[in-house]
């Protein structure tokens, strides 16, 4: 198991010299504000809001939070988007109270600012997120309190939110003693400019402080979602609502994929704190959370928030099998090819694995192997899902269109090799040129996307000018994507019609998405992979990929 044996090493991280988390809940007369600029109803809870609440609160201080899932701060949801392009079912969430709020965001947050009066304002952030967070922090510029910019983006691209006139101050890297050590000094009105993984605005000049090693996972606290409404929980599973927890298993991921940012964290963390940042929890304190989660909050389906879950020994694996045997609830994971195995199918199986997403991105071997900096084989993919055959657990495979230098021929060879396999679903998102990753600079660096150019998302459009290929034909591609996957070459000449934004594309589109629906999701039939096969429309008489699977 290539994958797994380079997993090993990872076993001694949980014990980095660390300092210990302050842990005083004397009540303190200082308020954080914690502000989520979130897309409109992407509805997971996010963890990181979840330990800082913790953080602080445990100390004593008061904590709110403003959270703009709810609210209609774009034309689509991305759902609504994935919809469209025929990657997810149709799903109301009405009936459980999820709806969009009637007010305006930046107005509402205003209101909550001055009926809250922080002392400090706390914002989280991922690249994709940074302008609407630029929008609520300008929005409150006339307010006192300084804020406080954290998340990865600021952590990778530092930068660019310290230009900002209405940044005080940035937190490069984790969070837990930042907030906590930054509002201790606040409050006791102490200067703050020294704390560690702070960039702090001082007298015209930044000052930039040193980074605390990574934080022990078994010391990280349990998340507080109690400040998030009750409707945040819930989450479409395989047609069913599902009250939806999240468990951070580990932090960071030992892969190289250049178009990720995590490898970046591992070098930043290692240069500053000669550490490494991929670090995994005990399953005893996993099991203490999830059962925390069950009975504070009704949880009765689980997300592992992980990079990748199963990047571990056998060991590991035998004893989160162990862990999880008596628990069983439904849970959703995300994996790569090089860790999976018959002995983990089965186990995965055994203890109610609901959904697995595996990163597939590219089908073309060398391009994947080279550009993308995945390093297994098409045949080792195809073998993988030969393991799957009969398994129960659905599973969705991942794809990402305009990667630099790509072209109509390479995304073909993606669309092929997704034929070849029997996936319940299939995703194909834009390749966006984050910073802090490698593959940005390759853009750069062949001018395919300026030096300061936003980034755009995952599923709303390419943002790279390449003579190969062009934006809209990225955009029919991926529209598309499904259709080519999943029905027999002979309707190709149809569906590249449908590629096309024009009044004949969309109605051709229109057609085939409509039988689309009707094939793979108005229907209910219990799930295997020989019946995510038997569904399939294949190319005839050409050999089926149930024989691919099977021989």
């Amino acid at each position: 198991m290539d994958g797994l044996r380079e997993t090993t090493q990872f076993e001694v991280l949980n014990k980095v010299e660390a300092p210990v988390l302050p842990y005083d809940p004397t009540p303190k007369p200082f308020k954080v504000l914690l502000v989520y600029p979130n897309y409109s109803m992407v509805n997971l809870l996010p963890t990181n809001i979840g330990v800082l609440t913790a953080c602080l609160k445990r100390n004593g201080f008061q904590v709110d939070l403003f959270d703009t899932t709810f609210y209609r701060t774009s034309e689509k949801t991305l759902d609504e988007i994935r919809v469209e392009n025929l990657q997810v079912r149709k799903f109301n969430l009405e009936e459980f109270g999820v709806k969009f709020k009637p007010g305006d965001y930046l107005e509402d947050f205003r209101k909550k600012v001055a009926e809250f009066k922080p002392d400090l304002i706390g914002v989280t952030v991922v690249e994709d997120t940074w302008p609407q967070a630029k929008r609520l922090i300008e929005a409150v510029r006339d307010y006192p309190a300084p804020v406080i910019v954290g998340g990865v983006f600021p952590t990778l691209a530092p930068e660019i939110p310290m230009r900002s006139p209405d940044v005080d101050m940035i937190c490069v890297g984790e969070g837990e003693y930042a907030i906590v050590d930054l509002a201790l000094r606040m409050w006791r009105k102490q200067d703050h400019s020294t704390v560690k993984n702070l960039w702090v605005k001082k007298n015209g000049d930044v000052v930039k402080n040193p980074m605390n090693p990574p934080i022990p996972m078994d010391m990280v606290p349990f998340g507080e979602f109690d400040l998030f409404e009750k409707e945040r929980f819930f989450r479409p599973m395989q047609g069913k609502i599902m009250r939806m927890g999240p468990i951070e298993t580990d932090r960071g991921c030992p892969y190289k994929c250049r178009f990720c940012e995590a490898p970046s964290l591992v070098n930043i963390y290692r240069e500053n704190t000669g550490q490494y940042y991929f670090r995994r929890r005990s399953w005893s304190k996993v099991r203490e959370e999830i059962l925390e989660y069950i009975e504070k909050y009704g949880v009765n389906y689980i997300y592992f928030n992980s990079e990748t879950f199963l990047a571990m020994s056998e060991k590991e694996f035998d004893g989160f099998i162990e862990m999880y045997r008596d628990i069983k609830l439904p849970f959703w994971m995300q994996t790569r090819i090089e860790t999976l195995n018959t002995k983990r199918i089965r186990g995965l199986e055994e203890v109610n694995c609901n959904r697995i997403s595996i990163g597939l991105e590219h089908g073309n071997e060398e391009f994947r192997n080279k550009i993308v900096g995945k390093g297994f084989s098409n045949e080792r993919l195809v073998e993988v899902f030969k393991l799957f055959t009969d398994s129960t657990i659905p599973i969705t495979v991942n794809n990402i269109l305009g990667f630099p230098g790509e072209t109509r021929e390479y995304i073909f060879d993606t669309i092929e090799l997704n034929r070849r396999i029997g996936a319940d679903s299939f995703n194909a998102y834009y390749f966006t040129p984050y910073h802090g990753t490698a593959m940005r600079k390759d853009a750069v660096d062949k001018g395919y996307v300026s030096e300061d150019a936003e980034t755009g998302t995952l599923i709303a459009g390419s943002v790279l000018n390449m003579p190969t290929i062009s934006r809209d034909e990225i955009m029919g591609l991926v529209r598309t994507f499904s259709l080519y996957v999943k029905f027999p070459k002979e309707e190709w000449p149809d569906i590249a019609v449908a590629e096309k934004f024009t009044p004949e594309g969309n109605a051709k589109f229109e057609e085939l998405s409509k039988r689309y629906y009707e094939r793979f999701f108005d229907h209910d039939f219990k799930y295997t992979r020989k019946a995510c096969i038997s569904t399939r429309i294949y190319d005839a008489p050409a050999k089926s990929v149930t024989e691919d699977i099977t021989n």
